[in-house]
């Protein structure tokens, strides 16, 4: 099968850093001159380019990790409720924290600063 077969998915986003946490972004780059800001902003930039969030025609997959990898993945068909909170920044910023739930009172995959919450919310309606 070549990559031309291959079905582009629904969503597929990595998190938001400024817009998922503004204050720690910009007290991040306050630190800057005292190289701490550096790291900081460096470390969270990796954690966030490691994380990726796949709605395919299937599946949810959450994908976290540098070193050690963690991949969540949900069939569509088992997701009982999709819930996505948006703070006003969150809004302003167009991004929020998906919380999908399959069974039970708890969240099964919770993730803040997803871009576009309406293209999300649209791509799990099964």
């Amino acid at each position: 099968m070549t990559s031309d077969n291959v079905p582009k998915p629904r969503y597929q986003e990595h998190p938001r850093m400024f817009a998922d946490e503004p204050g720690r972004f910009i007290l991040a780059c306050l630190l800057v001159p005292f190289v701490i800001g550096i790291v900081w902003l460096l470390v969270w930039y990796v954690k966030t380019k490691c994380t990726l969030l796949t709605v395919g025609d299937e599946r949810v997959l959450l994908t976290r990790g540098v070193f050690n990898k963690e991949r969540l993945e949900i069939e569509l068909e088992s997701i009982r409720t999709v819930r996505i909170d948006q703070t006003f920044v969150d809004r302003i910023f167009n991004c929020g924290i998906l919380k999908i739930y399959t069974a039970g009172d708890n969240p099964e995959l919770v993730q803040g600063g997803m871009p576009d919450p309406e293209r999300l919310r649209s791509a799990l309606r099964v």
